[in-house]
Formats: C-alpha cells, structure tokens, sequence
C-alpha cells in the first residue's frame, strides 16, 4: 500500500513539474494579441491556458492528498525511528585505545594508571603555582 501511495506520489510531482514547465507566462498573450498565430491551436482560440491550468490544479490536489496518506501511513505503522528513542550507547571506558590488559594480568604484578612522579627532593610535581 505505502508503495503504491509513494508511486503516485512521485508521478504526480513529476507531472506537476512538467505542466509548470510547458505552461506559458503572462507576457506570452501579449505576443497573440498581435497576430502570432496561435488562434488555430490544437486547444482551440482560448488557447491552452485553461486546460493546463486545470490539470495543474488537479494533480496538485492529488499531491497534498498523496503526502496526507503518506504521513497517516507512517504514523500508523507503529514503528517509531525517532532520535530520542534509539538506545543508548555503551559507556566509554577509561582505557587507552590500544593499551591491552594481558601483559598485567599474566605477571600478577599491578600497573599502575599514571606514571609515578620522580623522587628527586627539587621536583616541584603536585605544588600549586603561585
């Protein structure tokens, strides 16, 4: 059904596009009322304006009608894709990309996070500057 509704929904577009683009201007009259020909068209003297016109009209109410359906076909599916409700990720942990955990485990030894500071008496790590 929602295929068949999208369908029509992209033809009808499509056609609207291309009686828009076939359709003449306003200044274009100004060209008949001087003798251009155009009394003998295939439309008859009234020319094609009213039946373009019409068409148009039409097809865009097919349009918003088919974009109507569209929206009540998604919204009655059930299947909700919002943002808000996608799980959320896992926690980060706090491991450094690439650091692996078996060289520390294999040697019972505990390898500790942050390097130790140096134990000279002139090192001034952890004081606070002035």
């Amino acid at each position: 059904m929602e295929l068949f509704v999208l369908i029509v929904h992209v033809t009808v577009a499509v056609g609207i596009i291309g009686l828009v683009l076939v359709q003449h201007g306003k200044g274009a009259d100004v060209g008949a009322a001087f003798g251009s020909g155009s009394a003998g068209s295939v439309f008859g003297s009234a020319g094609s304006a009213n039946f373009l016109s019409r068409l148009t009209a039409v097809l865009a109410v097919v349009f918003f009608l088919t974009s109507m359906g569209l929206t009540w076909i998604s919204v009655t599916r059930g299947v909700n894709k919002g943002v808000m409700t996608a799980p959320a990720a896992p926690a980060q942990s706090d491991k450094i990309p690439g650091a692996s955990e078996a060289p520390a485990a294999m040697s019972g030894k505990v390898v500790p996070a942050v390097p130790a500071a140096p134990a000279d008496a002139g090192s001034k790590v952890g004081e606070v500057p002035k």
